[in-house]
């Protein structure tokens, strides 16, 4: 089995990106399966051709996709893609997109297909926060997620794909008071975890972590 994870470059005003800093010390397999690792640039639409010519050469069985979400204090998997790209700051190309679809023939909204609560329920048991999230916001982590469900849904029905937001890293919050964050090492203990739920578990468990607002 092939699992691709990947991570994006520095956006913004920010140095580093813990997510392909965490992805880059990930071990080179999980649970027996291959660990294939990428970094994708933080650019709406390109980040999803490189993704896709990844997904044709090595052709994964898994795809993990994983970006920053500054402000959260936990793991947060993702478990809806929407089909609107709406950036509040440019991406690392300029671009800008406001009230755009991400795919005119795509559906409103995408699900991810991976056990995401038993990847939770895994990161918590290694006493490690995570979350299940119902929002990736729209920015270049949405556009990515929905790009790649997308591609599930019509050309690679047997890919289990998702993403997974992490937080700052300390590093990153030197400084800034109030702003949570977690270790890389945490960061990357976590993606394993999830990985290896990803991998192992068949069916996810049946669970309500439902949120009221």
């Amino acid at each position: 089995m092939k699992v691709l994870i990947t991570g994006f470059d520095p956006f913004g005003t920010e140095v580093i990106n813990p997510s392909f800093e965490a992805v880059k010390h990930l071990p080179k397999k999980i649970a027996n399966a291959e660990i294939i690792k990428l970094e994708l640039p933080t650019v709406f639409q390109k980040s999803s051709e490189i993704l896709k010519k990844e997904i044709q050469i090595h052709h994964p069985e898994i795809v993990i996709c994983v970006g920053q979400a500054g402000g959260r204090a936990s793991i947060s998997l993702e478990r809806v893609a929407i089909n609107l790209a709406e950036a509040r700051i440019p991406d690392n190309e300029g671009n800008q997109p406001v009230d755009k679809k991400i795919e005119i023939a795509g559906e409103t909204a995408y699900f991810t297909n991976l056990p995401i609560k038993a990847m939770m329920k895994n990161i918590q048991q290694h006493s490690l926060p995570a979350e299940i999230s119902y929002t990736a916001g729209t920015f270049v982590c949405n556009d990515i997620f929905y790009r790649l469900m997308y591609l599930i849904n019509n050309d690679y029905p047997k890919i289990k794909g998702g993403f997974i937001h992490v937080p700052f890293s300390h590093e990153q919050v030197n400084g800034r008071e109030n702003l949570p964050s977690m270790s890389l090492d945490d960061i990357t203990r976590s993606l394993f975890y999830a990985i290896e739920s990803a991998v192992t578990v068949k069916v996810d468990i049946l669970e309500n972590v439902g949120v009221t607002h």
